[in-house]
């Protein structure tokens, strides 16, 4: 199969969904275009990329649109094969696939009820939160992460990687704006480290350099 040429890849600054895959497609080294999507006016050609959900992240190769974060995620793995994201081995694969859906339908879901309330539902809202993360940390750590290793694969930074680097983003967010404690060493040190190690990356650096920007326009 011939390697793709045109590559874009619509989002929006403000999108965590949109900022793991730019994450994705830098760790493999992929050149690709970078539209920044106005989520207040979207423009009839983005809608007709994503006529179903109408959200970004989408990914455009030679003019054909792939939506969703995780389907995108599996597809640039896919396209390009060096420093894979997923591992080869189809059990330890299934359970990094359970581990991400896990994060996309719980832990994602409930940072928006967090968000959405306010003093006693808020504090129980947290702490069912903490209760996520913990059987987050306990599966990672039983399953998957190479002990010893800065991400969860050893050295080489996976799927899962991406995704709790995501998250960090949001969690820290959330906590300068409502005053939360979210990210608590003591409790989840294993997802702290690897968040804060991820954090560190010299792509992940400048993509939320260049995003903050946009953010700024």
């Amino acid at each position: 199969m011939d390697e793709p040429k045109d590559i874009k890849l619509f989002g929006s600054a403000r999108s965590g969904y949109a900022t793991l895959v730019h994450h994705a497609l830098r760790l493999k080294e992929v050149s690709y275009d970078y539209v920044n999507v106005d989520l207040k006016n979207k423009s009839e050609e983005f809608l007709r990329m994503n006529p179903v959900h109408k959200k970004v992240p989408v990914l455009v190769v030679d003019g054909k649109p792939i939506a969703e974060s995780l389907v995108i995620l599996q597809y640039v793995d896919e396209t390009w094969k060096e420093h894979p994201i997923m591992p080869q081995d189809p059990y330890l694969k299934s359970k990094v696939r359970f581990w991400a859906d896990f994060i996309y339908q719980k832990i994602v879901p409930q940072t928006y009820v967090i968000i959405q309330s306010e003093g006693e539902a808020q504090k129980k809202a947290v702490e069912e939160l903490f209760g996520l993360l913990g059987t987050l940390e306990d599966g990672v750590k039983r399953e998957l992460h190479v002990q010893g290793s800065l991400f969860i694969n050893g050295l080489k930074r996976g799927l899962l990687d991406i995704i709790l680097g995501g998250c960090r983003n949001v969690l820290k967010r959330m906590e300068g704006l409502h005053g939360l404690k979210l990210l608590d060493e003591k409790q989840i040190p294993l997802l702290c480290s690897i968040m804060d190690a991820y954090a560190e990356l010299d792509f992940v650096k400048e993509t939320d350099e260049m995003l903050s920007q946009y953010a700024k326009a």
